[in-house]
């Protein structure tokens, strides 16, 4: 083995690197890099685990990783790296090792965007009333006008609220580029300078809600936005409009939304719920305004081997000395997912 060749070992839940994993991802790794078992370790306390822990330099986690903590980097003397095949790594990864020096790595971009595509794909839908107008169709089984239905259908100078300037809420930017749309952003964190190198409008929150077609909510789930969405402002979203949520549940105030769609004054597309499966009666299920999918925008398919390619990529880099692209500090913790 040449000896500039860095040693790859798998963390991960059972059955997740089948899921991410090709064969190609994991028995054709580029030079420089060699892996040292294709089975992932669940844990970190067997022979096992600890005989592959102490050959390790690259540790490429994924979904239910146990957490690499003092005790593990204690039997990972070679460990430089942890690089997640996946979204958040405050899961698996101790603060310990940031104050080690290990270097950190997320796909979160990566996972970003099939979220960002599912968003797009609501947008237009939304605007152009489309699941509305079907709906309307199968129920009459008659002939239907859909502009006689809903006059303001279409998405030609709509205006789209993006909540939140997050990796995802940046790509849903990026793809609406192409459209005739008004794009304004309600982000505390969000700078003039980096709203203008957008192209967006940065507006306030309430004003966001009063003024947009649809509302797409993009914030992390910290403790900080908790009911981020709550009452207040969901009674400010204009009639008519439709509310999107691929973030989280507990940014918003369910039972505030779930009253102004009863009264059929607004349209929602939920991906995302709290609790993340909603009891059996929940009126979210039966009502005609509401678009329920059970958490598919993120990764999923043949999305999850784009997670996969970003890990190796990050290995590759980092055995030709070259700075990771995704990496990812103690302080990042704060304000992310």
């Amino acid at each position: 083995m040449n000896p500039q060749t860095l040693n790859v070992a798998l963390a991960m839940g059972p059955g997740v690197a089948s899921r991410i994993f090709s064969a190609r991802h994991l028995e054709s790794l580029p030079p420089g890099l060699r892996l040292l078992d294709s089975e992932p370790m669940e844990e970190f306390a067997s022979p096992r685990s600890l005989g592959l822990l102490a050959e390790t330099d690259i540790l490429i986690t994924g979904w239910n990783c146990a957490t690499v903590n003092t005790a593990v980097l204690d039997s990972a003397p070679r460990l430089r790296h942890i690089l997640h095949a996946g979204g958040t790594v405050k899961n698996h990864v101790d603060s310990a090792c940031w104050t080690r020096g290990i270097q950190v790595s997320t796909a979160a971009d990566a996972n970003a965007i099939p979220v960002a595509e599912y968003t797009l794909a609501m947008i237009l839908l939304a605007n152009k009333r489309v699941l509305q107008v079907a709906r309307t169709l199968h129920r009459t089984q008659a002939a239907v006008e859909p502009d006689g239905l809903f006059p303001d259908m279409g998405n030609y100078g709509k205006r789209v609220g993006i909540i939140g300037a997050s990796k995802i809420g940046r790509h849903v930017i990026r793809l609406l580029k192409p459209f005739e749309l008004e794009v304004v952003v309600a982000d505390p964190f969000l700078t003039e300078a980096d709203a203008q190198a957008l192209g967006v409008a940065s507006i306030e929150l309430e004003e966001l809600m009063e003024t947009s077609d649809v509302v797409s909510l993009h914030a992390p789930s910290l403790p900080s936005t908790l009911n981020l969405v709550n009452a207040g402002l969901i009674a400010r979203l204009r009639n008519g409009s439709t509310f999107i949520n691929t973030a989280r549940g507990e940014l918003v105030d369910q039972d505030a939304l779930l009253a102004r769609l009863e009264r059929g004054e607004l349209f929602a597309v939920l991906d995302v719920t709290t609790p993340w499966v909603l009891p059996a009666d929940s009126g979210y299920y039966t009502n005609p305004n509401v678009l329920l999918t059970p958490h598919l925008a993120g990764s999923l398919g043949t999305e999850l081997k784009r997670l996969a390619a970003t890990a190796v990529a990050e290995a590759q880099r980092v055995s030709q000395g070259e700075p990771l692209r995704f990496p990812v500090q103690a302080a990042d913790l704060a304000f992310t997912a």
